[in-house]
C-alpha cells in the first residue's frame, strides 16, 4: 500500500480525471489521454508552475498534510481502572470529573499557569491569523491558554517604524499583544512573540520586551509543516518592493522590469520567503543570555521536525543555556502557506518524534541535568490527543500546541454569528435557534464571566472558548475515568500501545502485556493492586500555600520524640 496520495487533492485544488483508477507511486490515472484539461498536479503545473507547489487559495485557507504514517496516536489507547484515585480522596462523591484539575505550570519558576495545557505556537504573518486574530487571542485570553505571535508579523507591517534596520514601533504586533492582554484574567494564560532569522535582525524580540512588556519569547529553529523559511504571498508590486528592501527574499525579483511588465497578467502574487537559520550551541547560548538580559523572563525554543540529531541538539542546547520550554512539533502539521509535497513527504510524524523527545530529555532528567518543559505539536485537535501526549511525555510534557483546530473554531465562531446578523442561517444551524444566545450555548455565561471590559465577546472569541471548554470537560472526563485527578499524576502507564509497532516506536507496553505482572499476582490471590499504589482515602495533592505558617497540632498524650 501505499502512505502517501500524490498528484491529487483539495489542499492543492486538483484531481484525477479517473480517481478510482489511477497508479498509486505517482498518483496519476492509469490512462492520461490527450484531451485531459489539466485537472491533476501535474497538467495544473503545466501552465501555473510553482503556483502548485503550495496549497491553494492562498490567505483563507490552512492546510494539514494527508499522508498515513504507519502508526500514529490512534494506534495508543488510554487506559482506565475501576480501584483508587489520584489527587482526591478516594471517595464516589469526591472523585467525580468535574473535580478534576486541569491546569499547568510552564517556565523554570513554574510561573506560567494555563487553566488548560493548550498553547497556540505560532500564527505568524499570513492573512488568515490576521484576519482571525481577535478571536484567538480573546478566546484565548478568557480561557486562560497561551497564543504565539509567530514569524514574521513585524517585517510584514507596512507601517513599521525602523532605525538604524531595527523596529522601533509596529502597529500589528502591539495590537495583536494588547489584544490579549487587555483580556487576561487572574493572571493565567500567556502571550508569547517569536523570532526567526530576518525578525531576530529587525530586533523584533527586545522590541516586545521593552517597549510591550512581553515577558515570554521564543527562538524558532522550525516548524513541523516545512524544513524552509516561513512564506506567504503578495499582491501588492509596492509591498513587494518594501519587503525585498527589509531583507527578505522576495519571488520573482519585483524590482526586473521584465517581471514588473507581467505582474498582474500572467501572475497576480509575489511569494516571500524567510531565510532558514544555521544553529550553533555558541551562538544558541548567547542569543537566550542577550534576551535574559534584555528583560525576558521566559525563554522558549521551537524546533520542527528535523532529523533525529536535530532534536538532539535542541534538548541539549535547551539544557545548557536553561531555557524554560521547549515546543516539538511533528511532520505533518499545518500550515497557512507550505509546500505540498514537503508537508506530506519530510520530516519525523508527530508520534515517533514525540517519542524521541521523551527518551532524549529523560536521558538528560536522569542524569541530573536541567530539561525544559516540553510542549508537543503536530496535528492535535481533541481531548484524547490532550491525555495521550501528556501521558506520553509525562512527566516532562506539560502542554500541547494546536493552531489550527482553534483556528477553525474561530473562522465558524465568526461565520455563525455573520449569518445570524444577516438572517441567512445555514440549515444546519437553523435547529439551534436563530440568535446568538441560543446558537452559542456558552453565550450568557461568556458575558457574564467577561462582560467587565464593557465589550461583548466577540463571536470569533466565543467559538475558541466554546470549543476549549469542551476540550476541558471532555480531557476531565478521560482523566476520571483513568482516576487521575490532576495532569501531575498522569504518567506513560496510562496508555498502551495496541500494536507491536506502536511499542516499539514508543516504548509503551502492548495492550495484551500490560498489566500482566499484577494480573498474574490478582489470579494468585497475592493481589498487589494499583490500589496499594495509589492513594486510598486523602490525595497525596500539595497543600495551598497559606500566608501563615501552620499551626503546631497539640500533642495529645504522645511524648515528643
Amino acid at each position: 500500500m501505499s502512505f502517501s496520495k500524490p498528484n491529487a487533492s483539495a489542499a492543492t485544488r486538483s484531481k484525477n480525471r479517473t480517481p478510482n483508477d489511477r497508479t498509486p507511486a505517482s498518483g496519476m490515472c492509469s490512462v492520461c489521454v490527450d484531451d485531459c484539461p489539466g485537472l491533476c498536479e501535474i497538467g495544473k503545473s503545466a501552465f501555473r508552475g510553482s503556483e502548485n507547489l503550495y496549497p491553494q487559495p492562498f490567505g483563507i485557507i490552512t492546510a494539514g498534510a494527508d499522508k498515513e504514517y504507519p502508526v500514529d496516536f490512534s494506534h495508543i489507547n488510554i487506559m482506565g481502572t475501576a480501584v483508587g484515585a489520584r489527587g482526591i480522596e478516594a471517595n464516589s462523591d469526591k472523585a467525580i470529573f468535574e473535580n478534576v484539575n486541569t491546569e499547568t505550570r510552564l517556565g523554570k519558576d513554574k510561573g506560567i499557569k494555563l487553566r488548560l495545557p493548550i498553547m497556540i505556537p505560532g500564527l505568524g504573518s499570513t492573512n488568515v491569523a490576521k484576519t482571525h486574530w481577535d478571536g484567538l487571542a480573546i478566546g484565548s485570553a478568557i480561557s486562560g491558554t497561551g497564543l504565539t505571535i509567530g514569524e514574521n508579523v513585524g517585517g510584514m507591517d507596512v507601517n513599521t517604524k525602523l532605525e538604524n534596520g531595527r523596529i522601533t514601533h509596529c502597529p500589528d504586533i502591539e495590537y495583536r499583544v494588547k489584544t490579549y492582554q487587555e483580556w487576561q484574567k487572574d493572571g493565567y494564560g500567556v502571550i508569547v512573540m517569536q523570532e526567526n532569522v530576518e525578525d531576530g535582525r529587525l530586533g523584533v524580540l527586545e522590541y516586545g520586551i521593552n517597549k510591550l512588556g512581553v515577558q515570554a519569547v521564543e527562538i524558532k529553529w522550525g516548524q513541523g509543516a516545512k524544513d524552509i523559511g516561513g512564506e506567504v504571498k503578495i499582491n501588492s508590486l509596492e509591498k513587494a518592493r518594501m519587503l525585498r528592501d527589509r531583507g527578505y527574499i522576495v519571488l520573482p525579483d519585483p524590482y526586473d522590469n521584465t517581471v514588473v511588465s507581467v505582474f498582474g497578467k500572467a501572475f497576480k502574487e509575489f511569494e516571500r520567503h524567510s531565510r532558514v537559520g544555521m544553529v550553533n550551541e555558541e551562538g544558541f547560548v548567547e542569543r537566550v543570555k542577550a534576551l535574559r538580559k534584555a528583560g525576558a523572563k521566559y525563554v522558549f525554543l521551537k524546533t520542527g521536525a528535523y532529523r533525529p540529531a536535530d532534536l538532539a541538539r535542541a534538548v541539549r542546547y535547551c539544557a545548557i543555556a536553561g531555557v524554560d520550554v521547549l515546543t516539538v512539533d511533528g511532520a505533518g502539521g499545518g500550515t497557512g502557506m507550505s509546500p505540498w509535497h514537503m508537508m506530506n513527504e519530510w520530516g519525523v510524524p508527530t508520534l515517533y518524534i514525540a517519542s524521541l523527545t521523551y527518551n532524549y530529555v529523560h536521558k538528560l532528567a536522569s542524569k541530573g541535568q536541567h530539561v525544559p518543559d516540553i510542549i508537543l505539536a503536530g496535528g492535535f485537535a481533541f481531548e484524547d490527543d490532550i491525555f495521550k501526549a501528556m501521558a506520553l511525555g509525562a512527566p516532562y510534557v506539560k502542554a500541547v500546541g494546536m493552531a489550527r483546530s482553534p483556528l477553525c473554531a474561530a473562522h465558524v465562531g465568526k461565520l455563525v454569528a455573520e449569518q445570524i446578523n444577516k438572517n441567512a442561517i445555514d440549515k444546519t444551524i437553523e435547529p439551534y435557534g436563530n440568535k446568538i444566545d441560543e446558537v452559542f450555548v456558552l453565550a450568557s455565561r461568556a458575558r457574564k464571566l467577561f462582560g467587565s471590559h464593557g465589550k461583548e465577546v466577540p463571536p470569533g472569541a466565543l467559538g475558541v472558548y466554546s470549543y476549549y471548554q469542551r476540550l476541558s470537560q471532555g480531557l476531565r472526563q478521560l482523566m476520571c475515568g483513568s482516576r487521575k485527578f490532576a495532569l501531575e499524576y498522569l504518567t506513560r502507564d496510562d496508555i498502551v500501545a495496541l500494536t507491536r509497532d506502536a511499542a516499539e516506536v514508543t516504548g509503551l507496553r502492548y495492550i495484551m502485556e500490560a498489566d500482566s505482572e499484577e494480573a498474574e499476582q490478582i489470579l494468585m490471590g497475592k493481589e498487589k493492586t494499583r490500589a496499594n499504589m495509589v492513594t486510598k482515602a486523602k490525595a497525596k495533592a500539595k497543600p495551598k500555600a497559606t500566608s501563615k505558617p501552620l499551626a503546631k497540632v497539640k500533642d495529645k498524650g504522645k511524648k515528643k520524640k
